[in-house]
């Protein structure tokens, strides 16, 4: 990747948020300067690159990857999902047996860099996984992939509850599903009572 290309995809990844780039700086915990154009150059003129430790903080700070990055640096096309609310996505109709999206009542949202692999997009609801997922994130749901411990995930239960967790201990009996808020206790549930998990791929504020 070229050095203007970097810049170039900073200053996306900065609108895709609704921010300026000293606004992404700023929530990076950076100087609010450490994005403006005057800093990409040198005082002799040499291009000046990217930290790669500034550009993880930012990419933390919006909860975007470094294969996200990558796809607005080299120009790759978004992908389409279909996007449900947390409140609707408790209700029947919406998912099939294996967590995958059904009947309609879905809108669409686009998201850089996720390829041709089925997924779609919830809108969070609560404050159990903040800091890094607020209130009103649209989080990008893999149901096909393979969910191991430690993985951010969505869960339904049975019950119709929607939950965005971090997968626990799995016995054949139960499930550990865990908050990344510590003022929420980790909850068990038996497996009887889960309809199914699917591990989060991507989120966006």
């Amino acid at each position: 990747m070229r050095h203007t290309e970097l810049w170039k995809a900073v200053d996306q990844l900065a609108e895709r948020h609704g921010l300026s780039p000293s606004g992404l700086a700023r929530r990076a915990g950076l100087d609010p300067t450490a994005f403006n154009k005057s800093k990409r150059v040198a005082s002799d003129g040499s291009p000046r690159w990217l930290s790669t430790e500034s550009l993880m903080k930012a990419l933390g700070a919006v909860g975007a990857s470094l294969e996200d990055f990558a796809a607005l640096a080299e120009g790759r096309q978004g992908h389409t999902a279909p996007l449900l609310g947390f409140a609707k996505a408790g209700n029947d109709g919406y998912f099939d047996d294996a967590g995958f999206p059904v009947g309609d009542g879905w809108e669409e949202v686009r998201f850089p860099g996720l390829g041709n692999e089925a997924v779609y997009a919830l809108e969070v609801a609560g404050d159990s996984m903040e800091p890094v997922y607020r209130n009103g994130d649209r989080i990008v749901i893999a149901p096909g992939a393979p969910v191991r411990r430690g993985d951010r995930i969505v869960a339904r239960t049975r019950d119709g509850e929607v939950l965005a967790k971090v997968l626990g201990r799995q016995t054949d009996r139960t499930v550990e599903l865990l908050s990344l808020n510590p003022a929420y206790a980790p909850r068990e549930l038996s497996r009887t009572n889960l309809a199914w998990m699917a591990r989060i791929l991507w989120a966006s504020q």
